[in-house]
């Protein structure tokens, strides 16, 4: 990957994929529970999840209201450590495929009928390992995926298309 490689123009095939998988957790350090669908709320995050309730562990610091990772992320990570980040292990709500997240950076991205902005970056920290196990923070190094916030509320779903929206 290149310094500066969110700054480009991204091929129509790297903006567009699927929602795979949707996790929360009613507490920090609470395992992540799959669920199908959810609700997205605007300033809050997703309905249930620790981030939306207020009992994230970051919560003080970051103000993050939703996580989200790639599949292909998850598959680089797994092959390189050999540690299985499957099943929320990898601790963020929205598992996509089909989009770089670098071009996520300054533009909005689309789910089903949830519009989210990009916040920042979430690489994965020290907090993941006492979580699920030593391993996991350097399986997931240089692929910990994004923060977004709620833009536009509403329910998402496990299938949804995911696009990100690019320019003015």
């Amino acid at each position: 990957m290149t310094l500066f490689s969110w700054l480009r123009d991204w091929r129509a095939d790297e903006l567009h994929g699927r929602l795979l998988a949707i996790f929360v957790a009613g507490d920090s350090g609470a395992p992540m529970r799959s669920v199908e669908s959810v609700e997205a709320i605007v300033g809050q995050g997703l309905a249930g999840d620790r981030y939306a309730l207020g009992k994230g562990h970051w919560r003080l610091t970051d103000g993050c209201e939703v996580t989200l990772v790639s599949a292909e992320e998850i598959a680089r990570g797994e092959k390189r450590s050999g540690i299985a980040l499957g099943n929320g292990e990898h601790r963020r709500n929205l598992v996509v495929s089909g989009i770089t997240l670098d071009a996520l950076r300054r533009n909005e991205l689309r789910i089903g009928e949830v519009r989210f902005a990009f916040h920042k970056l979430r690489p994965p920290c020290m907090y993941l390992d006492r979580l699920v196990g030593s391993g996991h923070t350097k399986a997931l190094k240089g692929a910990g995926g994004v923060g977004l916030r709620v833009v536009e509320g509403g329910v998402i779903r496990v299938g949804d298309a995911v696009e990100v929206i690019t320019g003015p």
